[in-house]
């Protein structure tokens, strides 16, 4: 029987030993695009073959983007259904339940769980799907029914907006899948109680990748004066306050996530070492300053100033006036926390940015830890961009 999957070949030049090596994507300009490549429906699953014809495996082809094939399978003659999904959930479930106690993660990492372009965070009985490649938005039933089959949930959301799915040619959308979600999620993590909201919070509701920097941060925080700014839930100062911290200043410009914030604090019976502060982050961290304000422990953990090269200069300028305006309000001998979850800004360049303005605020010190995202976020060892969340924590002198 004929394999009725189309075939779509490899340039001569293309990186081939790359892709046998374990690159999982081809780019526009490695492949043979012709009238019928262009003619494929996002999604369609294929067989890529080489130069030579030779295949190389099963991959998922979306001619509107730039990455036009995603590899799925090593095998060319892979079956892409709802079996060949709860396998690698099955796969990625089993390393969580070893990390965690609780069944609060992340639970799929794209690439490097082995489903190319799919977030899937899990809230105890709920998940949110993002579903950032044509191949999962094709197959999101087959996703959300074999998600429930593996892990027990009931409630499941498909979160369909951001770059990712701009960059894919796909729509936004969001859409209660299974199950139902009315209220905010409590997620116990680090000691601390965050409220996730699944339906109108940013992204999945939750950032779980910065788990372990939380934690670090915690261990610096006992009887500190603590300031949290870009701190969408209460990041790093409900973790701050779990872990002793005597006050925490929690600083957004979003006021239902402040909210939230305020929330997981009174469950913690944490609201008397509790305030929040709305309003641009920058601005904000100018007013403290005339104010004259001072800080054991102040973390800076902004959105992504440089998501691609083309805003990379913008953003490292970005990530120096944060550093530049942050250091001021550290006491003497206390701790500075930079974050950065820019793809483009690679750890070099960020940590130059952040050492500049921190000499620009006419301060110094010593770099003592880089945190990165936790083992729920496992990095695709080929793609550079699935390291994309860096922490820095300095202690700075006087």
């Amino acid at each position: 029987m004929t394999d009725p999957r189309p075939v779509i070949r490899l340039r001569p030049k293309a990186e081939v030993r790359a892709i046998r090596h374990g690159f999982p994507w081809v780019f526009a300009d490695e492949l043979v695009v012709d009238r019928r490549t262009k003619a494929i429906v996002p999604g369609t699953i294929a067989t890529l073959e080489d130069a030579e014809r030779v295949p190389l495996g099963t991959v998922t082809v979306n001619p509107n983007s730039k990455i036009i094939a995603r590899m799925l399978d090593r095998d060319p003659e892979a079956q892409i259904d709802r079996a060949w999904i709860a396998a690698r959930l099955e796969r990625a479930l089993a390393m969580r339940a070893r990390l965690f106690d609780q069944p609060f993660y992340r639970l799929v990492h794209a690439e490097a769980d082995g489903l190319p372009g799919v977030i899937i965070d899990r809230f105890g009985d709920a998940a949110v799907i993002q579903p950032n490649a044509a191949w999962s938005e094709v197959m999101i039933d087959d996703l959300a029914a074999a998600l429930c089959d593996v892990t027990g949930v009931t409630n499941v959301l498909k979160n369909a907006s951001g770059r990712a799915r701009t960059l894919e040619g796909l729509s936004e959308e969001t859409l209660l899948l299974r199950g139902s979600l009315e209220a905010p999620i409590e997620v116990p993590m680090n000691g601390a109680t965050y409220l996730a909201d699944l339906l109108g919070g940013q992204k999945t509701g939750l950032f779980y990748d910065q788990r372990p920097n939380h934690a670090f941060a915690a261990r610096l925080a006992k009887d500190a004066r603590v300031l949290d700014v870009f701190t969408h839930v209460g990041g790093f100062a409900l973790a701050a306050l779990a872990g002793g911290a005597s006050l925490a200043l929690a600083v957004d410009s979003s006021a239902p996530a402040l909210a939230l914030a305020q929330k997981g604090a009174d469950l913690m019976g944490a609201s008397d070492r509790f305030t929040i502060r709305k309003g641009d982050a920058f601005d904000q961290l100018e007013a403290l300053g005339a104010e004259g304000a001072q800080f054991d422990l102040v973390i800076c953990d902004p959105p992504a100033f440089a998501p691609a090269k083309s805003a990379l200069h913008s953003g490292l300028r970005a990530y120096e006036r944060v550093a530049r305006l942050a250091a001021p309000l550290v006491a003497p001998g206390g701790y500075l926390v930079l974050c950065s979850c820019s793809h483009a800004a690679d750890l070099a360049q960020f940590r130059s940015s952040c050492t500049r303005g921190i000499g620009k605020a006419e301060r110094s010190g010593q770099l003592i830890h880089t945190g990165f995202a936790g083992a729920d976020h496992p990095m695709q060892p080929q793609l550079a961009e699935s390291g994309y969340l860096k922490a820095l924590f300095y202690r700075l002198d006087g």
